[in-house]
């Protein structure tokens, strides 16, 4: 904490797991104090992971320890989570596109019609993989009514305008879905509409039946799928000039942005109508050599920061490489009032340029280490843990403590927590710890969709006069995004990204709209799971509170056995009256619902409370789909405990600095106190001291 203080460790009304005592102090007097470094999927320190083999084999070791550690039972596996998803919807509907169909393999290298584009569909999924009996059915049907309607000369039968498939989840699987049908159904459409899967007629596709075949419209809506770059499809020889026209006009019509149409001479004196893609502005015809260059570049670096937000860095790295805040990618947010050591990986930029920028940034601080190349970004949650150093400074007992040696609430405090373990809440720095307006009420009038509310609360400065508040006063003030843009500095991203977009479109409903539209998924997403995980702690400290540590009928564990490719909410299993009869689970197999559309709630008094406190934020679990904010929220689940894993401490004379193996009851000599543990990913090292200290950090 940054002053001292004895209060109780409280917020979002949480309770302890321990009834030790505890005892006081305050950390991150300066950011040395609290030393972050990231440990990677292979177990490895990030600052150890070109150099130092050795830590790696300690890390391994460590491992093994908490395996053979079978005294308290507990689930050593990871979080699991719901992968969010942005339910990518411009002007309510998204058209199917070409990105999961492999590339045609055939060009025209003259203009005979044995030469038509033919595209190579064979990796796409069937339909019959995709979709159950009744939907295929239903879906054949609909095309031929589709079919016998354009094909009909008398009065058309009155058949539905569209056939909806019903929600699809999985965003792999509805883009196979798009692909598989345009493959056997070219005549028809697919809209996407907030994960649900909607068919259509293809009315460009009747039009253009008017003026070829059906085989060739057919094989030039498949060219279009594809989307190779120096692709072309030849329509059949055609004679009738006139006719050729009204092809090229159609075409130009309908397709002009994307295509453009030429006609050439055959052998038999007729015309070839040949159709290609536009070639970007200085693109030219590209070698395989050139198609290698244009595949994405990706740099896998080590980030050091020094007292700066991980977006704030981010942002600054962004505006001197000239790329986006969303082309780096990393696996979790790191404190900011600390030393933080965390695996990036940047789109765009080459070893040899960040290498370049390493040089010249360290001391905005900032540094960057082991630059090499990557083949892929990095994901959110895609690490073993986080390894923490942290001193504790200015140690006391409680003001309300009776009369007893301080390194005796100290050693009781810590062994009571390696046994026993944590209640897993977030952070109060995921809330914005201190500031006058909190992520999670950002989040909460996102999810109102008072998008208004929640751009003047981004903007609520703190209270200080540095050029960052200053502008954020002003803005509030005049409502000039302009202006308020003139002053903040390159490095406020978000800031500016939120500015200019209000600037052009206003400070208005449809404005504030576009404004968070502008920001990358990721930062949207942000502020929805801070309200979330705010809900989260409230729910974990009533259940505590309410059932204590004993399994109850109606919690939720993560199913030992269950298939391998099943959903979530199929691994999630509900505990009966004779399974908590018989002491079947422990707490620490409990977890509980991140709030979402798509999870489970406990059938308990738990998941009566989560339904009340919902009802009191005015949100149900269909707000939990935004389409104007394209952001779907499923959610997830989390352990309600946790364990400090190969915790070590020892203690720090101010007389003459020197360090005291932990465990022994020594003078009280000594103020400060070094701690040494790493955690599972997603898990708070405040939280963790905070049920050691039971003190406000």
């Amino acid at each position: 904490m940054e002053k001292d203080s004895c209060r109780p460790f409280m917020f979002h009304s949480s309770s302890y797991l321990n009834d030790h005592v505890g005892f006081c102090g305050s950390i991150k007097q300066s950011p040395s104090d609290f030393v972050v470094t990231e440990i990677d999927t292979s177990r490895q320190l990030v600052t150890e992971i070109t150099t130092d083999h050795k830590s790696k084999e300690t890390l391994s070791e460590q491992l093994e320890i908490r395996q053979q550690n079978c005294k308290r039972p507990r689930l050593s596996s990871p979080e699991v989570y719901v992968e969010e998803e942005c339910c990518s919807i411009p002007d309510d509907s998204a058209l199917c596109t070409a990105e999961g169909l492999p590339p045609s393999t055939r060009e025209v290298e003259d203009f005979q019609y044995d030469n038509v584009f033919a595209c190579q569909l064979d990796k796409v999924d069937t339909l019959d993989s995709l979709l159950d009996d009744s939907a295929h059915e239903q879906l054949r049907l609909f095309a031929c009514n589709v079919k016998d309607m354009w094909n009909s000369k008398s009065e058309p039968a009155v058949h539905p305008s569209e056939l909806s498939l019903g929600p699809f989840l999985d965003k792999k699987d509805r883009a196979s879905l798009h692909c598989a049908i345009r493959k056997q159904y070219p005549f028809l459409i697919t809209v996407t509409k907030c994960g649900e899967i909607v068919v259509k007629a293809n009315q460009d596709y009747q039009e253009l039946c008017c003026l070829v075949s059906e085989e060739e419209a057919c094989g030039f809506l498949k060219f279009l799928d594809a989307r190779m770059e120096d692709s072309k499809f030849a329509f059949r020889p055609d004679g009738n000039k006139e006719h050729r026209k009204k092809v090229h006009h159609f075409i130009s019509k309908k397709f002009g942005k994307l295509v453009e149409t030429k006609s050439f001479s055959d052998s038999q004196q007729s015309a070839v109508v040949v159709v290609r893609f536009r070639e970007r502005s200085g693109f030219r015809k590209r070698t395989n050599a050139d198609l290698r260059q244009k595949q994405e570049i990706y740099t896998a670096f080590t980030l050091r920061k020094e007292n700066l937000e991980t977006l704030e860095a981010i942002g600054y790295l962004s505006s001197e490489l000239g790329v986006l805040s969303s082309d780096f990618s990393y696996t979790g947010i790191k404190d900011k009032k600390a030393i933080t050591y965390q695996a990036m990986v940047v789109k765009k930029v080459t070893p040899k340029s960040l290498k370049e920028l390493g040089r010249s940034i360290e001391k905005k601080g900032i540094c960057l280490s082991n630059v090499r190349s990557a083949s892929q970004p990095l994901r959110l949650g895609q690490l073993q843990g986080n390894h923490f150093d942290i001193i504790v400074r200015n140690l006391k007992q409680h003001s309300n403590d009776c009369p007893a040696s301080l390194k005796e609430r100290i050693f009781e405090a810590i062994e009571n927590v390696k046994k026993n373990g944590f209640i897993n809440y977030y952070g109060p720095q995921r809330f914005g710890q201190g500031q006058n307006v909190q992520t999670d009420q950002i989040g909460l009038a996102l999810l109102n969709e008072k998008l208004v509310k929640a751009v003047r609360l981004f903007f609520t400065p703190e209270d200080t006069d540095d050029p960052v508040n200053k502008a954020k006063k002003y803005f509030l003030q005049t409502e000039d995004a302009k202006g308020t843009l003139a002053m903040l500095p390159d490095f406020k991203v978000r800031e500016k990204m939120l500015l200019r977009a209000l600037n052009r479109y206003g400070i208005n409903q449809e404005g504030c709209c576009r404004a968070w539209l502008s920001l990358p998924h990721s930062m949207r997403i942000f502020y929805i799971h801070a309200y979330c995980s705010k809900i989260w702690n409230e729910a974990a400290s009533y259940r505590i509170k309410t059932y204590g540590t004993k399994v109850v009928n109606g919690d939720l564990i993560l199913a030992e056995e269950s298939a391998a490719n099943s959903s979530l909410n199929a691994k999630v299993h509900v505990v009966t009256s004779a399974e908590e009869m018989a002491d079947k689970y422990t707490i620490n197999q409990v977890i509980l619902p991140m709030v979402g559309h798509n999870i489970q709630y406990p059938a308990n008094k738990v998941g009566e409370w989560y339904h009340k406190r919902l009802a009191r934020d005015e949100l149900q679990a269909c707000k939990f789909r935004l389409p104007a904010l394209q952001l779907n929220v499923p959610g997830c689940y989390r352990h309600v405990l946790k364990y400090p894993h190969n915790l070590t401490y020892s203690f720090i004379e101010d007389k003459e600095n020197e360090k005291v193996t932990g465990g022994s009851l020594l003078e009280d000599s000594v103020s400060s106190l070094s701690m040494s543990f790493w955690l599972d990913p997603s898990c708070y090292a405040t939280v963790c001291l905070g049920e050691i200290m039971k003190c406000d950090i």
